[in-house]
């Protein structure tokens, strides 16, 4: 019978990652200290590797004030949609 699988947590990934890149221990002592396959240890030591330079860019920043923005204008939009909605509540007496 096929085991049902685990779903990590991304600060978990990333303990893991960093442990890995610490390189204090092997990958296969530290998969088996948290019970994750090498594989993946692996794989998120990578991911962190190819991936921690975005993060002090400047596309990191403006993605960042682009999700503000994209928030904003969504809560507005939904603000308008509650009005609308009310209003023809309203109007239909209900």
């Amino acid at each position: 019978m096929k085991a049902n699988r685990r779903k990590h947590s991304p600060s978990f990934k990333a303990k893991v990652a960093l442990e890995a890149l610490k390189g204090e221990e092997t990958i296969a002592q530290i998969a088996s200290r948290f019970e994750v396959h090498p594989n993946l240890a692996t794989k998120w030591k990578k991911a962190l590797q190819d991936e921690a330079a975005s993060i002090f860019g400047e596309d990191h920043a403006r993605k960042k004030k682009e999700d503000e923005n994209l928030v904003a204008h969504l809560y507005q939009e939904i603000g308008q949609l509650k009005v609308e909605r009310d209003f023809l509540e309203n109007a239909l007496g209900r």
